[in-house]
């Protein structure tokens, strides 16, 4: 049953199909085209922004983490020393 489906679900546009969805769309939008695109390319380029200050802003929270990690083995670490310096006295 599932085989039936698998074409349609990925089906790409070839040549001829993309030669009128080009003309369907400068039919339709005509001289606002461009600037269509150029609103486009300029949202692509927020959203690439955006993710990497997503990636920045988790790094820098990964950094922190594991700086409050390292601060806690040593604390962890002074707490037993202190802890058998007092069971030896």
């Amino acid at each position: 049953m599932i085989g039936q489906f698998a074409p349609i679900a990925f089906w790409t546009p070839g040549g001829w199909e993309m030669l009128v969805i080009l003309v369907v769309a400068v039919l339709i939008f005509g001289r606002r085209l461009p600037e269509i695109a150029k609103n486009m390319g300029k949202s692509v380029s927020e959203f690439k922004k955006g993710v990497k200050e997503a990636d920045k802003a988790k790094d820098d929270i990964l950094d922190d983490v594991r700086d409050a990690g390292d601060k806690v083995d040593v604390a962890a670490k002074d707490a037993d020393l202190s802890d058998d310096a007092d069971q030896k006295s």
